[in-house]
């Protein structure tokens, strides 16, 4: 083995931990070393570890990709579940219109309007995106 091979070899020993992500609990420590990696460097591009944030950034998202994918979801769908996640009721709703509006937006017989998406995304604030 070359010098540099067996330097690279030394050095990988220690940073693997937190590149291999086999599995839920290497998932798991290395978003909580993402986290940790974030306050430390922000959005520092100068800083000397925004490579790693950077890197550990994209071995989660491709372990997410395969482990944890994002199901297509219509507007109504990602209402429906913020109804739910927020406790609740059709009626809670005044910015999208009466409850038999809230009702056939629900049930996929009327789409949401660009203002009830506006005023959705600001009360729940997430980008209106979530809707379309």
């Amino acid at each position: 083995m070359t010098v540099i091979a067996n330097d690279i070899q030394q050095q990988w020993a220690a940073i693997a931990p937190l590149l291999t992500i086999r599995n839920e609990q290497d998932y798991d420590q290395g978003v909580s070393q993402l986290n940790e990696l974030l306050d430390e460097v922000g959005t520092n591009e100068a800083h000397p570890l925004y490579s790693l944030l950077d890197t550990l950034g994209i071995v989660l998202q491709a372990y997410e990709d395969t482990h944890h994918p994002i199901p297509d979801c219509h507007g109504a769908d990602v209402l429906a579940y913020l109804i739910e996640e927020h406790s609740l009721s059709q009626s809670d709703l005044p910015e999208i219109g009466p409850e038999p509006i809230v009702t056939d937006i629900l049930n996929g017989k009327q789409e949401l309007k660009i203002q009830q998406i506006r005023a959705l995304a600001n009360r729940f604030q997430v980008s209106p995106a979530a809707f379309i």
